[in-house]
């Protein structure tokens, strides 16, 4: 039976920063927009972890039962190492996506647009589909479009409509250097799994296009965040904030292009999770400001 710190591992917490990257970005377009709602802020919080928490344990699951799973390396495997039961593991994912579900329904009701229900019906699907299901499309190399539009676009401009039921272009821009480093946070793991995962028939992005275009395109989405973040400044100057981070940018981006693997990646992982919600920090407050 597995104890609680290895439930907390196999959640994923590196992961949780970049969920809240889209709410404070979201939230700082709905400040410049003269709307932002501290309490639909909050919600939009607890629906985007709950829903990443979600989508962790539905990866163990799914991939556990598959054996995609074995002998890997980075965070617990839950389903795979044998530590918890995989229907144990199911039941953890689906109350997940479940308090998200909830907390997502009474965000929509708050706001009063209930089409948005069917924005959220698609999120959780994204969510299980991503590994589960007949044929994933994480194991066809669409992780990444996914993360960009359900991270991205959906999260951020949805916290945005949320508020101020308007989305400004520095919401629209914003959303896609969030999906960016959402993606390049994905290809640090894909990187680290690819030689598992195409032995296990797993053809992520990173998978596809071969280590060295992998390790390029992680570089790019970092960079274009960082400059797609900077272009808000046109309409808000200070959005410039978000070139402190060009150092860990950088030094993220060195590290994966000069060819760290395995266990060597886990630091990028966290760092990258670091960046995303620095990002979010940084753009929400200029955005607001």
């Amino acid at each position: 039976m597995a104890t609680a710190s290895e439930w907390v591992s196999g959640a994923r917490p590196r992961t949780l920063p970049a969920a809240l990257a889209p709410v404070l970005v979201g939230t700082g377009a709905a400040a410049f927009a003269g709307g932002a709602h501290l309490g639909r802020a909050l919600l939009a919080a607890g629906l985007a972890l709950a829903l990443q928490v979600g989508v962790n344990y539905a990866n163990d699951y799914s991939d556990g039962v598959r054996g995609t799973d074995l002998d890997r390396v980075g965070p617990m495997r839950l389903t795979a190492s044998g530590a918890a039961r995989p229907q144990h593991v199911l039941v953890a994912a689906i109350g997940a996506l479940g308090l998200a579900g909830v907390l997502g329904l009474v965000l929509v009701a708050l706001v009063g647009q209930w089409w948005l229900l069917a924005v959220g019906a698609a999120a959780i699907a994204a969510a299980w589909f991503y590994t589960g299901g007949r044929r994933p499309y994480g194991y066809l190399g669409l992780g990444e479009l996914g993360v960009l539009v359900f991270f991205g676009f959906v999260a951020t401009v949805g916290t945005t409509y949320t508020q101020a039921l308007v989305v400004p272009w520095p919401a629209w821009v914003g959303a896609t250097g969030v999906g960016l480093n959402a993606c390049a946070l994905l290809m640090a793991n894909n990187l680290r799994d690819a030689p598992k995962d195409s032995l296990a028939g797993k053809r992520t992005l990173a998978v596809r296009l071969g280590e060295r275009h992998a390790r390029r395109l992680f570089a790019l989405e970092l960079l274009g965040a960082l400059t797609l973040g900077a272009v808000c400044a046109v309409a808000a100057p200070w959005a410039l904030l978000v070139l402190l981070l060009t150092l860990p940018v950088t030094l993220l981006s060195l590290t994966v292009l000069a060819g760290a693997r395995g266990r060597l990646l886990l630091p990028v992982l966290a760092g990258t999770g670091l960046v995303a919600l620095g990002y979010g920090v940084l753009l929400g407050i200029g955005l607001a400001l």
